[in-house]
């Protein structure tokens, strides 16, 4: 059988802020809080289109250390759609982030950063949108 990686299953954020993290993700990416398994401690998974993408586990009643920034993890990238709509929403949300254009390409990229520090990577092939 040959050896094949897929595109991303979820990864994986512990947070002192649950509440928070969920609203982020759902106000500001338009993610859905949804079922999660019955572990034996607190967390959510968020989904984005159909799939949990996003995994929190709560560690805000424990005395395990979280990191001040993401850790080996430099970001989490998403395919994304809508450009200049994701711009507007973003400043309507009052979220910081950059613009980036991958040279010689079509490709615009949008960076932020969760309430946890992790940084967020969502790439527009803009061939087909406006990009200014």
């Amino acid at each position: 059988m040959k050896m094949s990686v897929g595109l991303l299953d979820h990864y994986n954020v512990s947070t002192r802020n649950l509440k928070a993290t969920v609203k982020f993700y759902e106000d500001v990416l338009g993610f859905e809080n949804g079922f999660r398994p019955q572990f034996n401690f607190p967390g959510a998974w968020l989904y984005s289109a159909g799939h949990p993408v996003l995994h929190l586990n709560d560690i805000s009643e424990t005395d395990r250390e979280q990191r001040p920034d993401s850790g080996v993890i430099d970001h989490v990238a998403f395919g994304s759609r809508g450009f200049d709509a994701m711009k507007q929403h973003l400043t309507g949300k009052g979220v910081s982030y950059r613009v980036n254009q991958v040279p010689n390409s079509t490709r615009w990229q949008i960076f932020l950063r969760d309430p946890n520090n992790v940084e967020i990577e969502l790439n527009f092939e803009t061939k087909n949108e406006l990009a200014a």
